[in-house]
Order: C-alpha cells, then structure tokens, then sequence
C-alpha cells in the first residue's frame, strides 16, 4: 500500500503556467487563467523563452483576466508579481537549456494570499531526444554590411528590364512603363531577344550587350526555366541584385520547389541577393524607382513597407496615395526563396530613410531569427504587423498562397507583442497606425483629451477611450478658467471639451494651443473639422449663391476648417504631442474637396475617418511608446 500525504493549499484563483516548443518559434513560456476555467475561456498568452524578468511580470498583465490577478480580489491580495515571475522565468531558463523538455504543464497554480503554489505539474521529455540548449538563431548583420548588401536593390546605378515586351498587356511592357513613367534617376538596359523597341526606346538583344558595371539590378519577367542562364549572365556584367517577378516555383507543387532550391543555390554561388520569386516589384522613392508589375506609385514619405502578398503591397500604396503620407521603400517578397520578411525589416531598421516599418505577413519562416530581427528593429523605429492565415480558414488560405502554415496565431501574439512590435487588426488601422508613427511625435503617457465640436461624437469617443486604455483625463481647472474667458457658460465645462457653438473666429485655434501645451496633457484627438467647409459647400452649390452674402460666408467657413488643419500640425509640433484629426468627411472629400480633410492632407498627416480609428492608432503609439520606456502596458 502507498500514500502520498500534501500540505492543503486553500486559494480562489488559479492560474496555468507552462512551457511549449512552437514549430516556428521554438520553446515558449504560457500563462493563463487556470484550473477547470482553462480550456473552457483559453485565456492564455505567451512569450518566447528565455524571459527576462520585466516580461514575466508584464505578461499576467495580457490576460483579458488581469484583474484577478493584478489587484486585491474578494478579500485577497494581489498576486506576488515577483514570486509569478520566479515561475516564468525559470520556466524560460528549462526552455531555452532543455531542448529534450517537449512541454510543461502547471495547473493548477493556486494564488494562496498572494503567493502562486504550483499544485500539479506535468513535463513530457523526448525519450532517446537530444540534450543540451535550444539552438540560438544566428547573429544579426552589422548596420554597414547590412545596407551594403540591400543597397542594389533599392538604390541601383541601372537597372535591366529583362523580358520587356511590346504588348501593353504583359508584365514586361508594364514594368518598363511604370519605371519610365515615374522618372527612374538611373540608366535602363530593356532587353527583348526580338530587339523590338517598346515605348519609343529600342532594347537589347542579349544580356552581354549592357556595358560591364553600369547597371546593379535586374527585374526579371522572363519564364522561370530561362532565369538560371539570365542571372549568370547578368551577374558577368556586374549586376548584384535580382528581383524575380516570374511564377512557376515554391507556389507550383514539388517540381517548382525544386527550380526554387536550385535558384537559390545559384544566387548564392553567384553573390547575387534575388528578391522573389513570383513577387510584385519594388519601390524606391528616394531614386523615383517603381520597378513593379501593378500601379499606384506613392509620395514620397518615412514609411516602408515589406509584404508577403503583392496585392497587400498595392493596398499600403493606395492608403499613401489617399492620404499622402509617403513611401520611402516598398517591396513584395513573394516566395521569399533567398531574401526573407524578417531580412527586409533588419535592412529597414538601419535604412535612415525609413522611420517606421509596415509588414504583412502569413508565416515567419525562422521564428527565432524573426523575433531577434523584431526586438532589435523596434528599439530603433516602430514595427507595425497585419498577418494573415489567424483562423483555420485564414492558415489554408495561406498554405495555398505562399506554401508556408501560419503559426499558432496566440503565440505570434505573444512574441510580437513582447518584441515591441505592434499588430494591426486590418490593413486600414495597419496603414493608419504606420501613418501615424511617421507623422506625429511619441505620446508621453495616456492622458487624453478630446476637443470636439459636436456633443454626440464627444461621448463615443470618450468611450472609444476606455476600450482602448487611453485615461480621459479630468479637466485640468486651470485650463478650464481659460475656455471660460472665450466662450459664454454654455460649453461643457468637461473632457470631452465641446465649445457648443460658443467659438468666434479665433477660440478654436486658441483652445487648441492651450490644450496642447497644458504639462498633464499628453494627447489630443480633435473631432468635427469640416463642418463649416460642408455648409459652404451646400451654400455655393445653390441658387442662392454668390447672393445674399453667401459668398463671403463661403470663403470664410472654407478658410477656417483649412486653418483649423494647419492649427492641429502647429501645436503638435510646438508642444511635442500628437494631435489627432478626425471626419467622417474625409470620405467625401473626393468628391466636393473638402477644405477641413484636405487640409490636413496637405499638412503631411492622417484624417483618421473616425474617432475610433484615431483612438485605435493612439492607442498603438501609447503601447509602443510605453515598451521603449521599459513601462508594462
């Protein structure tokens, strides 16, 4: 007979602690809300191992069930966040020494007066596996060799266009265009083995008839079982950089991986950096390069922007063309069969061009490498993220696209997150957020203030900031005694501040200002610009108009939602803080050009099309500001 005797742990919260060995991201620290409650609401997030102890006691934190946790709950205290994360971290250490511990399972782990007391535990080790520690991924480039070896790529001397046709409908004809149409800096070497001219420009024959080093990089239109013997002989007159548009590898079954192996091989043999295969192209503003398949060509800008899908790089493109916030470098990685997602975002976080970098991706190929390439990049510049292939449907969808699975979705969540880099829900908020990081300064804290012109948005917003964890700050009442020397009593007296039609020609700018710099203000999002400028626009479209004084209360509302735009850039830029815009009008300024959206436009920034897309993208910036900081979010 045996017995196994315990000491009783008493406590009413559980949670769930373990170790997990992702495909992709290798071993992985778990936590989440424990006991019976575990499967049933999955309330678990994740870090990559090892941990450093700020982010073991961040990560309780993520979970939607913080606040058992984190403060006194039914006569108990909070969890001791340092006793959690001696678990957490220890945890990580077993990870990242054991690469023969498959998992561990802790649950549950009782919070007994504040201590966590692991009361089961379960650890499956690989019979007969390997020993010793997880693999490290391999170093990262230094900042000169790693602009070195990108800059062909998106800043070459010349560039072949191989395969160019004559036929409006080929790729070929349409990238020459699209090079030539936006004012490429350097030289062009069309080559077409009929020598046929195309656009009024004759073309080569053949390669060897480029003169010897004028040109670094070829875009490739050519049928996938000509490609070998091209890039041999581009390589032979100097060009170091390919970028390959032609389909017909890893996405075409076995016999496609197999060209796509021996490609890569050859590239490599041959020093040459290939982007693609089966990619859309490549954008360089800085040298007015559109080397790619498809329209829109951007403004310029501080945005770049790296995307497993050609289709998603077109959509970023749009949103810039739009709004007019610029591009500095856009590219579609397509199979990314020798240069890879995470290989564009480290040249992006050394590129002095590049202020903020925007991704959408399906897998992550390397997750070890990948998370060192995210933690390092966002210590310089921000890293926005869409991914694709997050439910079931969404992962055969990108098993189909790109012949990569996605990864468990809470786990990438996890290592984002604790990378410092932020995950957009939607290529609009994505776009957006990028904008944002490029156009306004870091906010300093969370303390929010919403100027609106209309009482109704007023209290969406100021909701839209309580979803988010933005503080709608109460009014500072010292700034409130300066709102009452210019507008009559009527005005709310509140955060949301709304002027209640009490402003003359000057208080909005003034409030703005005052607002602004107040020292306990750390943001501002400014709704309702170009109401007035939609009045004007009903006034000058009638009959009525330019009679009966119409026309000079048309010029002034024009004028004053313009100012208004200029007016929120000034005091962001005077004072440091970022003021966001918001309208629903934005949408309709295509069609009457709105001054008030237009205006902020032609200001270099974001009208964000609602107050919760703007709540959203300051919300982001809080979240990354405050991981620079070193601050739990």
């Amino acid at each position: 007979m045996q017995l196994l005797v315990a000491e009783m742990v008493r406590g009413k919260r559980e949670l769930i602690a373990g170790l997990v060995r992702d495909p992709q991201f290798g071993p992985c620290v778990l936590l989440g809300l424990g006991g019976i409650a575990a499967e049933a609401l999955s309330d678990v997030v994740f870090a990559a191992a090892p941990l450093t102890r700020a982010e073991a006691k961040g990560l309780v934190t993520k979970l939607r069930s913080a606040c058992l946790y984190t403060v006194p709950w039914r006569g108990e205290p909070a969890v001791d966040l340092e006793a959690l994360a001696d678990v957490l971290v220890g945890l990580g250490k077993l990870g990242a020494e054991r690469v023969d511990v498959s998992s561990v399972d802790l649950n549950p782990v009782l919070i007994a007066n504040g201590k966590p007391v692991a009361v089961d535990a379960l650890v499956e080790v690989v019979e007969g596996g390997p020993r010793g520690k997880t693999p490290k991924a391999p170093p990262l480039l230094e900042e000169a060799a790693l602009r070195e070896k990108f800059a062909r790529l998106f800043n070459p001397r010349g560039i072949v266009v191989a395969g160019v046709s004559s036929h409006p409908g080929k790729f070929g004809f349409v990238a020459f265009h699209n090079i030539l149409r936006f004012g490429y800096e350097g030289q062009l070497f069309p080559v077409n083995r009929d020598g046929a001219d195309v656009l009024g420009f004759p073309t080569l024959t053949d390669v060897a008839q480029i003169p010897e080093n004028a040109a670094d990089l070829v875009f490739v239109c050519t049928p996938a079982q000509t490609n070998a013997d091209l890039l041999r002989a581009c390589r032979a007159r100097g060009v170091r950089a390919a970028f390959i548009a032609s389909a017909g590898y890893g996405e075409a079954g076995e016999a496609g991986r197999k060209a796509e192996s021996e490609l890569v091989a050859l590239a490599n043999e041959l020093g040459m950096l290939v982007a693609g295969p089966n990619g859309q192209g490549v954008i360089s503003t800085e040298v007015s390069m559109c080397a790619q398949i498809v329209a829109p060509y951007p403004p310029r800008g501080r945005i770049s922007v790296v995307s497993q899908s050609g289709n998603l790089v077109s959509s970023f493109l749009n949103y810039s063309v739009e709004t007019g916030v610029g591009i500095s470098k856009a590219i579609s990685a397509g199979n990314s069969a020798q240069t890879t997602l995470a290989d564009y975002i480290e040249y992006y976080g050394v590129d002095p061009d590049t202020a903020v970098v925007l991704a959408y991706l399906e897998s992550v190929g390397d997750g070890r490498r990948f998370a060192d390439v995210l933690r390092a990049t966002s210590r310089k510049k921000p890293v926005v993220l869409v991914k694709g292939g997050a439910a079931a449907e969404g992962q055969r969808a990108a098993a189909s696209h790109t012949g990569a699975l996605a990864s468990d979705d809470r786990i990438f969540n996890g290592v984002a997150r604790q990378c410092g880099a932020l995950r957009a829900p939607s290529v609009e908020h994505a776009f957006e957020w990028a904008a944002s990081f490029a156009t306004q300064p870091l906010p300093r804290g969370r303390r929010t203030i919403v100027f609106t012109t209309a009482g109704g948005w007023g209290v969406l917003a100021a909701d839209a900031c309580a979803q988010a964890g933005l503080t709608l700050m109460p009014l500072p009442d010292d700034l409130k005694a300066k709102i009452d020397t210019v507008v009559p009593p009527r005005w709310s007296r509140n955060n949301p501040i709304d002027l209640a039609g009490g402003e003359t020609r000057d208080t909005v700018a003034q409030v703005m200002d005052w607002i602004a710099a107040h020292p306990d203000v750390d943001a501002m999002i400014h709704l309702g610009i170009g109401i007035q400028a939609g009045q004007a626009q009903a006034f000058k479209s009638g009959k009525f108009y330019p009679g009966h004084g119409i026309d000079r209360i048309v010029e002034y509302h024009v004028r004053q939602d313009r100012r208004y735009a200029t007016v929120a850039r000034e005091v962001s830029e005077k004072h440091g803080k970022p003021v966001l815009t918001c309208s629903e009008l934005v949408n309709t300024d295509r069609h009457y050009g709105n001054s008030g959206p237009a205006g902020v436009k032609e200001e270099g920034r974001v009208c964000y099309p609602s107050a919760h897309r703007a709540i959203a993208a300051l919300a982001a910036m809080c979240e990354y500001a405050e991981w620079k900081r070193g601050e739990p979010a």
